[in-house]
């Protein structure tokens, strides 16, 4: 049984449902920058190396994606590009609420900012040029004001 459970196997659903409503979920929305840099870099061999704590990991055919603090990657010799702030969007909106992560974007890109998502259980997640997080915040909260 392809993406489900099959016979005889144990399934634990969590019951913590977030929000779904487009409206509610943009007025509601509170956009928080993490402290520091991030960086994207990948490592082939699939092994994280030691002294860095990624923040978000991306298995994929090619090798690992990780973001990680840009001190961290420093320090381990990781090569990257892009460095970026991190917003987390303090609102729980369920994994299968539509147009949120749409909508933000489009904010963003109205301004020419990149961004690029990550959704959490709870939370998702922005990372955006560094040097324009600030205005990236200031866009996303204006945002939340003009949908409450």
């Amino acid at each position: 049984m392809a993406g489900g459970v099959g016979a005889g196997q144990a399934t634990k659903v969590r019951n913590v449902s977030g929000g779904s409503d487009l409206r509610e979920l943009l007025a509601g929305m509170r956009p928080e920058l993490n402290a520091g840099c991030y960086v994207f870099s990948t490592v082939d061999d699939g092994v994280v190396p030691g002294g860095v704590t990624p923040v978000v990991v991306v298995a994929e055919r090619e090798g690992l994606t990780l973001v990680v603090p840009q001190r961290e990657a420093d320090a381990a010799g990781l090569e990257y590009t892009y460095v970026a702030g991190w917003i987390t969007l303090r609102i729980h909106s369920a994994l299968y609420a539509v147009g949120l992560t749409a909508a933000v974007a489009r904010e963003l890109a109205d301004a020419g900012l990149s961004c690029n998502v990550v959704a959490g259980f709870h939370h998702d997640h922005l990372f955006v040029p560094y040097e324009r997080a600030a205005q990236a915040v200031a866009l996303l909260e204006d945002l939340a004001r003009r949908s409450a």
